[in-house]
């Protein structure tokens, strides 16, 4: 495969080689004498094979000696996977009291073959190993780093001036990270900072984890809910340089939010920012920005020709001189591209040439991608489950998640452009491709030991390892006989959907760690596939007619991820599924039709991730032993009894149908992110409540006990709370006879940042929440429930004396089917002064909407579906910093607000008005709108001009008329001189 990748076999077999000198492990005296010879001889070539793959680009007798010792370090590493395989199957059985080995003795009962086998291994690594000496290769056992050159890209970040921001843009595979890292690490640069800070942002943009990140630079150990409190004391008036590596984030509300926390370091800070594109760069708002471009013709052609024909070789290579120039024309200057082109042209080898500055792990993890066709969408949680199953990803302490290693190396090859076009869906999955060029590195550095069959012509080579097929084609099951007596490791389809027979597929997989036999339509597993043993990874998700899982299936000791996701059909799981003490994840999302789950899923030991737990399903009852006996399963007792690991970190309820909510919850104090809560947990960040349609109170206790409560010991450390679909849902406590004005005693949420509360109508009173920041979100429910946080004066959080106003620092509030909304009061509105969004739509009570307040900082701001509002308050032409202004699907709406006294819009970019078919005429005052880019309007059926003074609009991009059909004729006929000038006219029926 990869070079590189034996250097990671040897660990991989070392490891395996120790394994079996624990104390555990009972074997014969031969066979231990055996493993500590084989595990001299491994370490005594791993020793070499470093400088071995390095002079192998222009030996090929070294070459050849690498084949061969690949050939057996695979036999070994299938054989001792074997035996460990054993190993771990003795330990079950001893766990479950069956007596299958002597009773006059604790050893494995295939040791003396054990011995025979490990021999004769050893013996042809001892050949190979002999063949060594008339290399003279060089011992090393660490991979060279590699060094940064000498260059003057520092001075931009030396100027002394108020924090600022360094935006560095170009597409991939240009340098941006290259460029920032020589910045970073330049010994002039270190001069001038006090602090030096990086930071990988990728596609995900947190403001919480980046600043989370940023701390972890100074200690491992905070307290997070005081994360912000810990930044300004880190920070705070030291100059420093922090680099926001791979940014992608568009949304300037989330930007904004990030930058406002990091701006209090002393003069002359510097925070550089790469990133892909100029949209990015201009929401941090840097006067001007560096774009890094395709290197010039010539120095382009000197790049390429050094890689493709080393030093001086032009002359000798002149046939492929014309190829060369034709293939520089397509690289446009991208040096990523350029070298990886000419590598593939290089006559000795050439893939070390691209591969000088990855390590050797990651090198096998991106030669696996040749599995891929070309343009495929790859999952890469997905991607990293195949990773594991092959043994690529390495853990450096048992504190270590593989999930989290695989996310670490996928990253760091995104980072070297490895990987493109990573989005997200609307399910939250990752996803990614590989550039064509890549692609074709991909298959040269993978050689043939990876394959993809497109046709039944197609032979299998001996010496491959990872295959992947069309299932579409029906021929491609005829290829499938060739796999007998081939040592076969990864089987994947592509393009699926075929009624496919697996028993002969499955017969000749004796050594598969990955198969995937997802998306066909078979209605039976076969039970041979019991007979996988080293089998790690299995996908058999989306087949829509398996209805049962063989229970050979838990022969499967070493299978880590088993896919079963989709299979809508599958009534229930294997009995003794415990048996799989590997198991990470087991995905049962979508089994719909799962009737229960297997007894004793509590021996899962290993166990991440189960997405779903099935209670009852039809009347039928739960057999397992996380729940009370064999009672019929109701929601409460259910939840009550599914007490979980104290390790888990995301819980989310739907559909529960129970009235309360169990006390275990309040055990979960310092790794649960993502629950329902009673009491105070002080570590909780994330709380959601969805679909819970009995739930009528959240906490047992009454009002009356909770008034006055500490603001610093409710829910210190909770951002964001989310209540969705509880209908019946009346309160946070239950409310006592005296329902006074003890409201106003409630306590607070200290920490809240965002609130969303949807489908909620009959919730009236909860905890205040005065220090929102992100967004405030009310949908289909009451607006008593702001009533209560505004009406109220909270004394500051400083050590001031001086009074907080309620939301005085929110940003986003969005008002929806809020019914009992008539107007906002002035009062609520003059604390609002970081309101930068404001939406409210569907509420048909309001009659008048005030912006005396203290809206100076409101940039958006959109009404819609409001049926009784019948006029805009004059004070919205005096919103200085407006840049938005929509206004929709209001019937009886008739005027826009006519003064052009003191106008102060100069900041609109945007007006819409749509479906306001009362509106009778555009005020003139919009002439004076000197920032004005868009203007649309929509369904007005009663506008029959437009005001003369769009004539003086240089700014207007766009203008928009539809669905207004005599203003349409107008501006085709009369107003057309007013319009001429504008670039985009659209003026549709």
């Amino acid at each position: 495969m990869a070079e590189g990748a034996l250097f990671q076999l040897t660990g991989k077999v070392l490891e395996l080689l120790g394994s079996f000198t624990l104390p555990e492990v009972k074997l014969a005296f031969g066979v231990q004498t055996e493993i500590e010879k084989l595990s001299s001889t491994v370490s005594t070539i791993r020793a070499v094979i470093l400088d071995a793959e390095k002079q192998s680009s222009h030996n090929h007798q070294i070459k050849d000696w690498l084949r061969k010792l690949k050939g057996v370090l695979r036999d070994a590493d299938d054989l001792l996977d074997d035996f460990s395989t054993q190993v771990l199957w003795h330990k079950v059985m001893r766990k479950k009291k069956v007596r299958i080995f002597s009773s006059s003795s604790n050893r494995i009962a295939s040791s003396p073959k054990m011995g025979r086998q490990i021999k004769a291994v050893r013996e042809r690594l001892n050949a190979i190993a002999k063949d060594k000496e008339d290399f003279h290769f060089i011992q090393s056992f660490i991979e060279p780093q590699v060094m940064s050159r000498d260059r003057e890209t520092y001075s931009f970040v030396l100027e002394d001036e108020n924090i600022s921001i360094i935006p560095i843009v170009g597409i991939g595979g240009l340098g941006k990270t290259t460029l920032a890292q020589l910045v970073f690490n330049d010994q002039s640069v270190n001069k001038n900072f006090e602090l030096k800070l990086w930071v990988c942002i990728s596609e995900i943009f947190d403001a919480k984890r980046i600043v989370k990140e940023i701390l972890e630079h100074f200690e491992k150990n905070f307290f997070f809910f005081f994360f912000e409190k810990q930044l300004r004391e880190k920070l705070g008036g030291k100059k420093y340089l922090l680099a926001l590596d791979d940014m992608w984030n568009e949304d300037n509300t989330k930007w904004l939010l990030l930058k406002n926390l990091l701006m209090v370091g002393a003069r002359g800070s510097r925070i550089v920012v790469t990133t892909h594109t100029e949209m990015v760069a201009s929401i941090t708002r840097s006067t001007s920005w560096y774009v890094l471009r395709g290197l010039p013709v010539e120095k382009a052609w000197n790049l390429f020709v050094k890689v493709a024909f080393g030093e001086g070789q032009l002359l000798k290579n002149q046939a492929f001189f014309s190829l060369g120039k034709e293939i520089m024309e397509k690289c446009v200057g991208v040096p990523l591209a350029i070298r990886t082109i000419a590598s593939l042209l290089h006559s000795n080898a050439s893939e070390n040439e691209c591969y000088d500055h990855v390590p050797s792990y990651l090198k096998q993890c991106f030669a696996y991608c040749r599995l891929f066709l070309k343009d495929y969408g790859i999952d890469v949680e997905t991607l990293i489950d195949l990773w594991t199953a092959q043994g690529f990803i390495k853990l450096s302490n048992p504190k270590q998640r593989v999930k989290d290693v695989g996310r670490e190396y996928f990253m760091l090859l995104l980072w070297r452009s490895f990987f493109q076009d990573v989005g997200e869906d609307f399910r939250g999955n990752i996803w990614c491709k590989i550039h064509d060029l890549m692609h074709d590195l991909a298959i040269f550095v993978a050689g043939t030991e990876c394959t993809v069959l497109h046709s039944i012509e197609e032979n299998i080579g001996e010496n491959v390892r990872h295959v992947s097929f069309n299932l579409l084609d029906l021929s491609m099951q005829r290829p499938i006989v060739n796999f007998e007596g081939k040592r076969i490791r990864t089987v994947l389809g592509h393009r699926r959907g075929r009624d496919f027979t697996c028993n002969v597929l499955v017969s000749n997989l004796k050594y598969s760690r990955t198969l995937d036999l997802s998306y066909l339509w078979s209605r039976k597993m076969p039970s041979s596939i019991g007979k996988l043993k080293q089998l790690r990874y299995l996908d058999v998700s989306k087949n829509r007619y398996i209805k049962i899982i063989p229970n050979s299936i838990v022969m499967l000791l070493n299978l880590q991820t088993p896919n079963l996701k989709n299979c809508r059909a599958l009534r229930e799981l294997p009995q003794d599924t415990k048996n799989l003490v590997n198991l990470r994840p087991l995905d049962i999302y979508g089994c719909i039709t799962l009737t229960h789950m297997p007894y004793g899923l509590g021996n899962l030991t290993s166990l991440e991730i189960l997405p779903w737990f099935v209670v009852k399903n039809g009347g039928f009852k739960a057999m397992s032993s996380e729940l009370v006996g064999e009672t019929e399963c109701h929601d409460e007792m259910s939840l009550k009894g599914l007490q979980p690991h104290p390790n888990l970190e995301v819980l989310i309820l739907s559909n529960y149908m129970g009235i309360t909510i169990p006390s275990w919850v309040s055990n979960f104090t310092k790794r649960c992110h993502h629950l329902p809560s009673l009491n105070q947990l002080p570590f909780l960040n994330f709380v959601y409540l969805v679909n819970m349609k009995a739930l009528q109170y959240i906490s047992e206790d009454i009002v009356s006990n909770v008034l006055g409560s500490s603001i610093t010991t409710f829910f210190p450390s909770l951002f964001s709370l989310k209540i969705k679909k509880c209908p019946n849902l009346k309160g946070w406590w239950r409310k006592d006879d005296n329902d006074g004005p003890g409201h106003l005693l409630l306590p607070s949420f200290p920490h809240l940042s965002e609130l969303e509360i949807e489908d909620c109508p009959n919730l009236t009173f909860m905890p205040l929440f005065p220090y929102l920041k992100v967004e405030l979100k009310l949908w289909e429910a009451s607006l008593k429930v702001l009533q209560q946080t505004m009406n109220k004066q909270r004394p500051s959080t400083s050590t001031s004396s001086s009074c907080y106003f309620p939301l005085s620092e929110l940003e986003f509030l969005y008002l929806k089917g809020v019914k009992d909304l008539e107007s906002l009061p002035e009062k609520w509105l003059q604390n609002l002064v970081s309101l930068r969004r404001l939406f409210i739509y569907r509420c048909p009570g309001l009659r008048s909407l005030p912006c005396k307040g203290n809206l100076t900082s409101l940039h958006h701001l959109s009404i819609s579906g409001c049926f009784n509002l019948t006029s805009l308050p004059q004070e919205i032409c005096h919103l200085t910093s407006l840049q938005i202004l929509e206004i929709g699907n209001c019937p009886n709406l008739m005027t826009l607000p006519g003064s052009m006294d003191n106008l102060t819009l100069t900041s609109l970019k945007m007006l819409r008005v749509g479906n306001c078919p009362n509106l009778m005429a555009l005020p003139e005052w919009i002439g004076n709108l000197t920032s004005l880019e868009e203007l649309v309007i929509s369904k007005c059926l009663n506008l029959t001009s437009l005001p003369q003074g769009i004539h003086d609009l240089t700014s207007l991009q766009r203008l928009m008329v539809t669905g207004c059909p005599i203003l349409r004729a107008r501006c085709l006929g009369e107003d057309w001189p007013k319009i001429s000038h504008v670039p985009v006219l659209r003026l549709d029926r």
